[in-house]
């Protein structure tokens, strides 16, 4: 049931990445999960990739240097052409969060953490 290319996961706790790794690999959404703790790495990645190609992103808001809100801005000026989904996946439950992210049009949901099964089933 391999729906996307790749998944990228973009989250500074290591902890995070590896239990949503092992859960979307269980789950055989995609051949590729790639994590990354820091987002200017996760450019980096988008900048290498085939625009075609179709990629799921889970992006944490809450982390230093470039936060999710930062990435997202620079996701909207330099990935305009690409059609990823882009998927928030955060520990705030703060309503501005979720009203701030529906904003982005390159925001495909919002998810509270921790992912689940069903919360990965509800996006797709």
């Amino acid at each position: 049931m391999n729906s996307f290319h790749s998944i990228i996961l973009v989250d500074d706790d290591p902890i995070n990445n590896l239990i949503n790794r092992r859960l979307i690999t269980r789950l055989n959404i995609s051949p590729i999960v790639e994590e990354f703790l820091e987002a200017e790495k996760a450019i980096e990645k988008l900048r290498r990739l085939d625009k075609s190609l179709n990629t799921l992103i889970f992006l944490d808001i809450n982390m230093p240097v470039m936060n999710g809100w930062d990435f997202l801005n620079h996701y909207i000026l330099e990935f305009s052409e690409r059609n990823d989904k882009i998927v928030v996946l955060s520990s705030s439950i703060d309503f501005q969060d979720r009203q701030r992210a529906s904003e982005y049009k390159c925001v495909f949901g919002f998810i509270e953490k921790p992912l689940t099964p069903e919360k990965i089933k509800s996006i797709l």
